[in-house]
């Protein structure tokens, strides 16, 4: 008999070991889902906010080309117009084409917790009949037989004590099926939604790459009309060289920012040494002083294949027969080509400029950058970090054909690209 109550004692005890440990789990699953879903909607929140801004410059850009071709503006304008508005294209298709993959891996998520979910509540349901059956086939009765047929007072406690919290347990075990179904419902629900929104994701996605299509097409078109017109294509050549002053005037002004951040590093260096006079480690620079120098005559090419199209400085046009400044070199190469950095450097400016179209322009240390222009899409972000060879856009279209314009800075002198570029072409 003794052996018996001891053996029942300690299974009430695992019993209740183990259903508190599923109460708890049970809590701390409930806060982790609220917890991931005021996280899901931080992240839609702020995806939205940017495709918003990206669908509103769209649509101004939009504007601006049909109001140009009503007032017959520039040639270069309209191609500008144009030009930015594939660009900001490509880049909704690329958010929305990323939105939409994190919403199916969110979709994944959400089913696999479900079943999880549904697991759990399966369980404590079982769990929970076979204590009702139990009590069926049982009755209270004999919890009051247990209680009196304890040997000592101190065994009476302790065994009021035991049948106590295992009722206690079975109160908490319900509240555990129904707190999982609310979880269950709430998980089912943020399927749906996260269904629902893949669904328009896809569904604007696809629309947009039809309007891009047509763009794509219309842009061409333009490009090939001016081409054939030799005054539209002076008046756009002119316009361009109008507007290549617009980057020298952007290297300059990083160029000042440099100065300023090098000059700042120094004075709080200098105080540092004047409150501290213990010596300590000088930080080293993230790109080693005089790397990029060193490989003149021996940078990577910024794409892969291609031939020189224009070179560096005072140049014939081939069909005006005109002399024109050119401040790098233009390399023809397949619209979509990827480009690739020649250096390891950081992302300085992501801009666009009329006759350039988007522009990217990387800091390699000591004053030395890069740019690269005409890109139809750029796959990185500023302040980024980029090693030698890593693939930061596509090349693009402009009034000279499918080309890659890419420039050498030291300061604000001009350099030869054919002077740092291997010798593979």
């Amino acid at each position: 008999m003794n052996r018996r109550i001891s053996i029942l004692s300690w299974i009430v005890f695992l019993s209740l070991g183990l259903c508190t440990t599923e109460a708890l789990y049970s809590q701390g699953s409930s806060k982790e889902t609220a917890r991931k879903e005021r996280e899901l909607s931080r992240e839609i929140a702020r995806k939205e906010k940017e495709l918003e801004t990206l669908r509103a410059e769209i649509q101004a850009y939009e504007k601006r080309y049909r109001e140009s071709e009503k007032k017959e503006k520039s040639a270069l304008e309209n191609i500008s117009n144009l030009d930015r508005q594939v660009g900001l294209l490509r880049n909704l298709i690329k958010k929305l084409r990323e939105q939409e993959q994190s919403l199916r891996g969110d979709i994944q998520e959400t089913r696999s917790s479900i079943q999880d979910l549904e697991r759990q509540l399966d369980a404590l349901r079982t769990h929970y009949a076979k204590y009702v059956r139990s009590v069926y086939k049982y009755g209270r009765v004999y919890d009051v037989e247990l209680l009196f047929s304890s040997k000592s007072v101190n065994q009476l406690y302790i065994r009021i004590e035991y049948l106590k919290r295992f009722s206690e347990q079975r109160a908490k075990d319900l509240r555990d099926v129904v707190n999982k179904k609310s979880d269950l419902e709430a998980e089912n629900e943020r399927l749906q939604a996260s269904l629902m929104h893949e669904r328009n994701v896809l569904a604007e996605k696809t629309a947009r790459e039809s309007s891009l299509k047509k763009k794509v097409v219309e842009h061409r078109k333009s490009l090939t009309a001016i081409v054939q017109d030799k005054n539209k294509l002076r008046r756009a050549l002119e316009e361009k060289k109008k507007y290549a002053e617009e980057i020298k005037r952007i290297v300059a002004r990083l160029n000042d920012e440099e100065d300023k951040r090098r000059e700042a590093a120094a004075a709080a260096a200098r105080n540092r040494d004047k409150t501290a006079p213990a010596l300590r480690p000088t930080p080293k620079p993230e790109t080693a002083p005089g790397a990029f120098a060193s490989q003149r005559g021996r940078l990577r090419w910024p794409v892969e294949a291609g031939t020189i199209a224009s070179r560096y400085g005072l140049q014939t046009h081939p069909v005006l027969k005109t002399k024109r400044e050119n401040t790098g070199i233009d390399i023809s190469v397949k619209s979509g080509t990827g480009v690739q950095t020649v250096a390891d450097g950081e992302v300085s400016i992501l801009t666009f400029i009329p006759g350039f179209g988007n522009i990217l322009i990387l800091s390699h240390g000591d004053g030395y950058r890069t740019v690269y222009a005409h890109l139809s899409e750029i796959n990185v972000v500023e302040s980024q970090k980029v090693k030698a060879g890593d693939l930061i856009a596509k090349s693009g279209d402009s009034v000279e054909g499918s080309i890659l314009h890419f420039e050498v800075w030291k300061g604000t002198v001009k350099q030869d690209p054919e002077h740092w570029l291997a010798k593979q072409r």
